[in-house]
């Protein structure tokens, strides 16, 4: 799929970067990149783990089942995607969606790096544990999933992926449970954050809970 960037967008400009990236092998085999999209205008970026089928197909992040439960999720708070900017850890799918490997998601550290410092967001929620895993490594996401952190200067929000609630459906009640957090916290309510040990990104992932095909609504 052809894409046209308008390079005077330092976003777009970015995006045509890593639709040309050949840093890690999993280009090889992956249709077309998927660097992220969305805006800066609510102030904060959803990270997840990689691209999946659809995601290759279309060149766009969360756009199947998973992509509609985060967007029932954001639409609870008074979101929608577009106020927001949304990206993965690697940016070329993986073969058979199998977890990325670390020298793959290392390989994509430079893009994060790149998008934090043009959104500059005021909160980066983690999907998921290979997310959460860049910024807090070690850490458990049963144990810190809703709870605000921050680590060198960025407001973390860890959640459960939304793949998560569509493999084990006892996960919905924490997903939907997380974004009233959220939403909380983005207005500003008193939300106590536990302090966590300052440290750079980290490159270390834990693996995340595999992907399903079945459809189920958190919020519904």
């Amino acid at each position: 799929m052809a894409h046209t960037e308008d390079v005077s967008d330092p976003l777009a400009a970015l995006a045509a970067e890593i639709r040309a990236c050949t840093a890690c092998p999993l280009h090889r085999g992956a249709r077309q990149a998927v660097p992220g999209e969305g805006s800066a205008e609510s102030g904060i970026l959803f990270l997840g783990e990689a691209p999946g089928y659809n995601e290759d197909v279309q060149g766009r992040p969360f756009v199947g089942a998973a992509g509609q439960l985060l967007e029932e999720g954001l639409a609870s708070i008074g979101l929608d995607r577009g106020k927001v900017f949304i990206t993965n850890v690697v940016r070329h799918r993986p073969p058979e969606n199998r977890d990325p490997l670390p020298e793959e998601v290392a390989a994509c550290d430079v893009w994060l790096r790149r998008h934090l410092e043009l959104l500059r967001p005021k909160v980066v929620v983690t999907l998921g544990r290979h997310a959460m895993g860049k910024f807090l490594p070690g850490e458990s996401i049963s144990r810190i999933h809703g709870r605000p952190r921050t680590v060198d200067g960025v407001l973390l929000f860890p959640m459960y992926h939304p793949a998560a609630a569509l493999h084990q459906p006892s996960l919905r009640a924490d997903l939907a449970t997380d974004f009233e957090a959220l939403g909380r916290l983005l207005a500003n309510a008193p939300v106590a954050t536990a302090p966590a040990t300052p440290r750079a990104i980290a490159t270390a992932e834990q693996p995340a809970p595999p992907r399903a095909p079945d459809q189920l609504s958190l919020f519904g």
